[in-house]
């Protein structure tokens, strides 16, 4: 069994609106995909996405499996209206990838072949 694991840019992603964004990452991850996003989504991004996903679970998608590296730092404006971004975002289907560790410096994850 083959798996397969996608890279994407910051770039990518950049120049699309949350929704846009959103639904992209969605689609790749009900079609099995994993994605590792270079510059992760911020917080609300994160619960918007935790919303979708819940709106689409059926019995052929059981949802998405989510974790981050946060921003160490956060600038004043980030600090003024709660805002942060993830460093990077792990993401895929809640069937294929199991976080079994995490920290601030370190995700570790189980791909599971079908």
């Amino acid at each position: 069994m083959e798996i397969k694991v996608n890279f994407i840019a910051y770039e990518k992603l950049n120049g699309l609106s949350m929704e846009e964004k959103l639904n992209f990452i969605l689609k790749e991850v009900e079609k099995g995909q994993i994605l590792v996003l270079e510059k992760g989504l911020t917080t609300e991004e994160q619960a918007k996405l935790i919303e979708m996903t819940m709106k689409d679970i059926n019995d052929g998608f059981v949802g998405i499996e989510m974790e981050s590296y946060m921003e160490e730092r956060k600038s004043f404006w980030q600090k003024l209206f709660g805002k942060s971004r993830a460093r990077m975002t792990v993401v895929g289907p809640a069937d294929k990838l199991k976080t079994v560790y995490r920290d601030k410096d370190v995700i570790k994850a189980v791909i599971k072949a079908r």
